[in-house]
């Protein structure tokens, strides 16, 4: 029987999920920022701590389903 928790299974959700994490880190720095200053000129601001929460639980998010979608349809 296939063996759907194999290390190159385990391996290719891992390192889907960080690429998708870092690459749209800064994705959404700049998206933060364009909706922050969409009524004024745009210019580059860390997020506050509560924000940072908000974008780091839905880049988990997202980046899980990345991970596992990379899998479903790798395999």
């Amino acid at each position: 029987m296939y063996n759907l928790v194999s290390w190159k299974n385990t391996h290719l959700i891992i390192v889907s999920f960080f690429v998708y994490i870092f690459v749209n880190l800064f994705e959404n720095l700049i998206h933060y920022n364009i909706g922050k200053f969409s009524n004024r000129e745009t210019h580059f601001e860390i997020p506050t701590k509560k924000d940072w929460l908000k974008i780091i639980v839905v880049m988990i998010v997202f980046a899980l389903l990345q991970g596992i979608l990379t899998y479903y349809f790798n395999s």
